[in-house]
């Protein structure tokens, strides 16, 4: 075995210049193969970290105006749910396992000593800060004693607290005025796209004299596995609505829907075609470098056609040819293919380090099983790229090697 390694050494070291060229080609091919399937899995991360805090599992329902006359009633009336409509839901549909409604105020200011804040507020649940992906950044956000207790609380976009308070840390505990009453700010939160104030559910409908109509409506389900299943459970909700506010089942302009869990479906098939594609273009990347291997195999096997013959006519078998050949080809892909790993795991790192934690960029690293998958397909390769040069050394004829200058 030492031997081999020697013959294996002393060829790379009497070809270094091709050598090296080959080794740059290889080297490349899994570089760019690591780098492809660290972006993708940062991408993949992203939108799994998406889908969990935004709960996949639910179909919200909004608000919407209908499409068609209906026992009596005309086109383009509006629909205002209720939370009434939760009994019912829960009632008739098995799948369901809970109902939310959210309620909505923008006709009157939320100010503070410096001026206003926002017009209006969302009343919602605790679970609503999952559902919309708001990141608290100070305080906390609306809690169960809020709504048991009907508390005067909000929350508030961290924008205004910078520009009413001076940091989210300051707002927290401040008071502001809507409504001609105070209100305590219990939290600051922070998102891409939006700059909402949020207060108990319980709180506005007391203030409202206990009306319970509401904009929104959360139904989350239970037992979801396929597309099937999520438009059959929206359609089962969408039905019972109709009934319970007399539209056609069929008046799609009645209530808008957005079933998260189709979205999650949809967007599990791009990220599985996009992981395929990485590995097509990273393994068709790489096999330049292979090709590059194994050219150079069969220059060094024609080169040696006369050691090959002085081995084969000692009494050397074909065997022993074939393993020397092969091997070389192997620790060639393999020293440079490792190069390319590591460098490429490298350059992943530093990504993570940038833009490892953004919206559409989460940890995007290779792990254990990847690094795994990539030193089977750099033996394989290497196995491949030797191969046909090997086939070709142990055809030589000893005599006819001899012969060869």
């Amino acid at each position: 075995m030492l031997d081999l390694f020697r013959e294996i050494a002393q060829s790379m070291r009497n070809n270094r210049l091709r050598t090296a060229l080959t080794g740059v080609a290889v080297a490349w091919g899994i570089f760019m193969l690591i780098l492809l399937l660290g972006a993708a899995r940062g991408l993949i991360n992203a939108q799994d970290d998406s889908f969990t805090r935004q709960m996949s599992n639910t179909i919200t329902f909004f608000n919407g105006r209908t499409g068609m006359p209906f026992k009596g009633y005309p086109e383009n009336r509006l629909i205002n749910f209720r939370e009434s409509d939760i009994n019912p839901i829960r009632k008739e549909i098995s799948s369901v396992s809970n109902v939310e409604v959210t309620g909505s105020v923008d006709t009157v200011v939320i100010t503070t000593m410096k001026g206003a804040i926002s017009r209006g507020f969302n009343a919602v649940y605790p679970r609503t800060a999952t559902d919309q992906r708001l990141k608290i950044v100070a305080g906390r956000f609306i809690n169960d004693r809020d709504i048991a207790e009907c508390r005067r609380s909000m929350v508030i976009y961290r924008g205004y607290a910078d520009e009413h308070f001076g940091s989210p840390g300051k707002a927290v505990g401040q008071t502001v005025k809507c409504w001609k009453l105070a209100w305590t700010i219990v939290g600051v939160y922070d998102n891409p796209w939006r700059t909402d104030t949020y207060a108990p559910y319980t709180t506005y409908k007391a203030l409202t004299g206990f009306n319970d109509q509401a904009y929104r409506l959360t139904v989350t389900l239970d037992g979801l596995r396929t597309e099937e299943d999520a438009t059959m459970a929206e359609d089962s909700v969408r039905a019972q609505l109709a009934e319970l506010h007399e539209f056609h089942p069929d008046d799609r302009r009645a209530v808008w829907v957005w079933n998260r869990f189709k979205d999650y479906l949809s967007q599990t098939k791009a990220m599985m075609m996009l992981n395929l594609a990485v590995w097509v273009i990273g393994i068709f990347t790489l096999l330049s470098g292979i090709v590059g291997v194994s050219n150079i195999m069969f220059v060094s096997v024609r080169e040696r056609t006369h050691e090959i013959g002085i081995r084969r006519a000692i009494g050397a078998k074909p065997r022993s040819i074939l393993v020397q050949i092969l091997a070389e080809s192997v620790a060639i892909t393999a020293m440079f293919g490792y190069i390319g790993v590591f460098l490429g795991m490298v350059s992943l790192q530093i990504l993570d380090y940038f833009v490892g934690e953004t919206e559409a960029f989460v940890n995007p690293t290779v792990d254990i099983s990847i690094a795994l998958q990539v030193t089977v397909a750099l033996i394989i390769a290497g196995a491949i790229a030797g191969l046909f040069p090997a086939l070709k050394a142990i055809k030589v004829k000893p005599v006819e090697a001899l012969r060869d200058e």
